[in-house]
């Protein structure tokens, strides 16, 4: 089981350490503005990127500005400086790691745990879900439905095993998850939603001549996200 050691803290976040497998991850904590939804939100990085990508940073920020505590974290490879991704088993023991680590941390209460992430983080949430972890729910920031250039590799045949609610942040621009294959996906599952971004390609962004800008993009993904948690989670 994972354990959190707290290093340095601000008014709104705490750096972390969470142990794993033959070592430990760095881990930022938001705590939840007033009032509280009784519920924490662990969000994981996309393949290229890390925890501290801005747009992953501005949306776990602005949950916990809508009463949303949130913790991203780093996978091994992140932070041990490499660029290629862990393989599955390590990504999603570490995954399990975070989230016993978590549901054990006095500063983020007992409530609900909702897991996800960016691409990449979000789909070994899934698979860690599917494989029997307890969670009150799955929210993915463009879930990489199959490989770049392989439209055919569809990743949701475990999807059906989840029971926990899932939201799908997608834009209509998704090269990686294209609504004409996602929609069939979730057809069949009741505990699926689904949030459409128009314009909005794998890491939402929107071109100039859709009238919007990111962070319109990022306040509907907000506003979509809190609706989903007290609707179809805190419920």
């Amino acid at each position: 089981m994972g354990s959190i050691t707290p290093s340095v803290r601000t008014a709104r976040h705490a750096a972390r350490r969470i142990s794993v497998d033959g070592g430990s991850v760095s881990a930022v904590a938001a705590a939840a503005a007033a009032p509280r939804l009784d519920t924490t939100v662990i969000l994981a990085h996309g393949a290229g990127t890390d925890m501290h990508h801005p747009f992953l940073v501005q949306f776990a920020d602005g949950l916990a500005a809508r009463g949303v505590a949130t913790v991203r974290f780093n996978f091994p490879y992140t932070d041990q400086g490499k660029r290629a991704p862990d393989r599955a088993p390590v990504l999603e023991a570490c995954w399990r790691a975070v989230l016993d680590a978590v549901r054990v941390d006095a500063h983020l209460g007992s409530g609900r745990v909702v897991i996800g992430g960016k691409s990449m983080g979000g789909r070994m949430a899934s698979h860690i879900a599917a494989h029997g972890a307890t969670v009150d729910g799955l929210l993915f920031l463009g879930y990489p439905l199959h490989p770049a250039g392989q439209p055919h590799k569809l990743r949701a045949a475990h999807l059906a095993s989840i029971a926990a609610p899932m939201l799908f942040l997608t834009g209509t621009r998704d090269a990686l998850c294209p609504l004409e294959q996602l929609r069939p996906v979730l057809a069949p599952l009741p505990q699926a939603t689904l949030h459409v971004v128009e314009d909005g390609d794998h890491s939402f962004a929107v071109r100039k001549r859709s009238g919007r800008d990111a962070a319109m993009v990022l306040h509907e993904l907000l506003n979509a996200s809190l609706l989903w948690l007290r609707t179809r989670v805190a419920v």
